[in-house]
């Protein structure tokens, strides 16, 4: 059986961090996610993964733009 206060104690995993970095995003962050990350979370994970999203976001709209216009 699982032990959810464990799992809360340990620092969010890879998939973890980028799931509250897009949820945060979209602005629908959990409160409880929100205090695992700013308690548990370490932040230059929390910013390299936003950084790497902001980019690849950025990258698909030119992308798209040159698909289009092209």
């Amino acid at each position: 059986m699982l032990d959810h206060d464990s799992e809360d104690s340990k620092e969010p995993n890879l998939f973890q961090v980028m799931g509250s970095v897009l949820a945060a995003a979209f602005g629908v962050q959990s409160n409880k996610n929100r205090e695992r990350d700013f308690q548990k979370g370490n932040v230059v994970l929390f910013i390299g993964v936003g950084l790497i999203g902001t980019i690849l976001f950025v990258l698909l709209i030119v992308g798209i733009v040159k698909l289009v216009l092209g």
